[in-house]
């Protein structure tokens, strides 16, 4: 095919329902995938819009100007006093279904109306208002200190033209803080609004990662937040240690509500924990439950994991109903077989431990007609040399037992001295280098005279 003189045309159609109308233009928190974008008129069905602003905050206009809004304009909302700048995160009919799960919403009056896109001067006037944000937190709360409230300041947020700042705070208890929002429009001249969150919402607010690697659910898609109990992690089968259970927020994790239904119906379909599996082998006591695979554990003992067996639930209600009818399995197995005898554990049962003894010994045999057969004759050589020197020695050691008597034998001037060599082994001493003792010291044996 010849590309040369081919037009191309870029494709912006979606793939698989996944569409850059619906996903993205925005990196906020609580982001909703909007697959109805691509749609044709989408947008011409309502002219509600909802708009974000820091963090987790939003709200709901009407685009009375039809403005041509999509996801991800900056746009300058009416506010009280002034006006607000926020980002359009959602439009046309899926509107309708966020203000149903909106709270904050009680009457349609209660929407305002987007003013227009923002201008470089609404943009100004917002980087302004943002910088004050932080300095303007750590000085409140050096005033809610001063009054001495049992409070905590959590988070400031001003609105885009600066004439307005809320504070985020946590309480425990009900806090008089009449004095504080006097103290602070006088520190810093706006209008002053407390609102007041939970620790789940504050963890929203911030953002963060959880145990499981990902993204907070509170900052990601969660808005309403239903009470969690310990229930939820004994229904199923979670241990009830309070760091694995905490979140981030130091509460318990809103995900233990979300598999609650899926075990709840799974647990109906096993054996309850008082009923005993009666078997020719003993009785069986419900150890431990699989809930989601249906896998029930019995064991011998009531209290201990002492010959466990693992079988399904529908096998455990069967054997449930031989018991009602009188009858006892020959064991737990799904046949109905008796249970096979343990093989023994040991693992030298019948085994000969002399067995590397004769090992040890062949080796040894091997090793010593090897090195006769690299040293040839020498062994045999040194042999006769060791008998040599063991005469030679007993011979010495006679001679040493006589004593010298003048007048029983004439002594010989000739004669070699007690402790001195013999002619033999002198001669052998001064044998050349290639002799056959080369370089063999004489023995010499001293006698006590008595």
């Amino acid at each position: 095919m010849d590309y040369k003189d081919m037009k191309f045309k870029v494709w912006h159609g979606c793939d698989r329902g996944l569409c850059h109308k619906g996903c993205g233009r925005q990196d906020r928190q609580l982001n909703t995938f909007d697959w109805l974008a691509d749609v044709p008129g989408n947008n011409q069905t309502t002219d509600l819009v909802e708009v974000q602003f820091k963090n987790t905050r939003k709200g709901y206009y009407h685009n009375v100007n039809n403005l041509d809004l999509k996801k991800g304009d900056i746009v300058a909302v009416e506010a009280n006093p002034g006006h607000d700048i926020g980002v359009v995160t959602l439009t046309g009919r899926l509107v309708k279904l966020q203000i149903k799960k909106a709270s904050g919403i009680k009457s349609p009056d209660d929407i305002k109306r987007v003013y227009r896109l923002a201008k470089d001067v609404d943009m100004q006037k917002y980087q302004e208002a943002k910088a004050r944000e932080h300095a303007t937190m750590i000085e409140s709360r050096q005033i809610a200190k001063g009054l001495g409230l049992k409070m905590k300041i959590g988070d400031v947020e001003f609105q885009g033209d600066g004439n307005k700042a809320i504070f985020y705070y946590i309480a425990d208890e009900r806090v008089d803080f009449r004095q504080l929002i006097k103290d602070l429009a006088a520190a810093f001249h706006v209008r002053i609004e407390m609102k007041q969150i939970g620790a789940r919402q504050e963890a929203g607010r911030i953002g963060g990662t959880g145990p499981c690697g990902r993204d907070l659910c509170c900052a990601t898609w969660m808005k309403n937040f239903s009470s969690v109990s310990t229930t939820a992690a004994r229904i199923q089968d979670i241990s009830p240690n309070p760091t694995k259970l905490a979140g981030m927020c130091a509460k318990l994790k809103c995900c233990l509500n979300y598999e609650v239904d899926d075990y709840m119906e799974a647990s109906r379909k096993l054996p309850s924990k008082e009923v005993l599996l009666e078997t020719m082998d003993g009785e069986y006591h419900l150890f431990k439950t699989d809930i989601l695979s249906g896998q029930c554990t019995y064991s011998t003992d009531k209290n201990l994991g002492a010959n466990l067996e693992t079988i399904s639930a529908e096998r455990a209600k069967e054997i449930i109903e031989m018991n009602r009818r009188g009858e006892k399995p020959l064991s737990l197995l799904e046949d109905g077989k008796a249970k096979p005898a343990k093989k023994s554990a040991d693992l030298l049962a019948g085994a000969d431990l002399s067995r590397f003894d004769k090992a040890k010994k062949r080796k040894k045999n091997n090793q010593q007609r090897n090195y006769n057969g690299q040293q040839g004759g020498r062994p045999q050589r040194e042999n006769r040399r060791n008998q040599r020197d063991q005469q030679d020695n007993s011979r010495q050691q006679g001679d040493n037992r006589r004593q010298p008597n003048e007048n029983r034998r004439p002594q010989n001037s000739n004669r070699r001295p007690n402790n001195g060599p013999r002619p033999a082994q002198q001669q052998r001493e001064g044998a050349t280098p290639n002799g056959r003792n080369e370089g063999r010291q004489p023995q010499k044996t001293e006698r006590t005279q008595e």
